[in-house]
């Protein structure tokens, strides 16, 4: 990504996309058209684990927003990092509506960082098969966030810096 871009997403309550910027498309190598009304997930990369998605949908369906390192795929196979920020998005009575997606080009130094911590959470899936997978990969974050006495939003914005 480049220093003054932000890729803007919208999604419904289920996570199907209803809006995205152009930057959005470039990036993620898709129109508009091929975009809307699609899983966000779509974008997904296999390196990332499921249990950073659990966290991010947990945090954001409790009306908390989130700040998040995510390698995202492209259209064609190729990969970019984003730090993004999620929130749920309301209505003018106060109703959740769906979420926004906010993302900028992350500090070049947190990406090592955070993609280790990913690949051991990925192998820890991996190994521990789809059922028992994401709740070992979450507890090995929860506790080396524990053990740095941090969150893992902290940890996210100290990365970021």
């Amino acid at each position: 990504m480049r220093e003054n871009d932000f890729i803007v997403s919208k999604t419904d309550l289920s996570g199907k996309i209803t809006y995205g910027n152009r930057i959005f498309q470039e990036f993620a190598g898709y129109s508009e058209k091929e975009l809307l009304g699609v899983q966000h997930n779509i974008i997904r990369h296999p390196d990332m684990p499921r249990a950073v998605f659990k966290l991010l949908w947990d945090t954001i369906r409790e009306e908390k927003e989130i700040f998040a390192f995510v390698k995202n795929l492209a259209s064609d196979g190729s990969f970019y990092w984003v730090f993004a920020n999620v929130t749920p998005d309301y209505d003018a009575k106060g109703k959740v509506t769906g979420y926004l997606s906010v993302r900028r080009k992350p500090r070049p130094d947190a990406i090592p960082v955070i993609s280790d911590v990913y690949r051991q959470m990925l192998e820890i899936e991996k190994k521990t098969g789809v059922k028992e997978g994401m709740a070992a990969s979450t507890k090995f974050l929860l506790d080396l966030l524990d053990e740095k006495g941090t969150s893992y939003e902290e940890l996210a914005l100290i990365l970021q810096g």
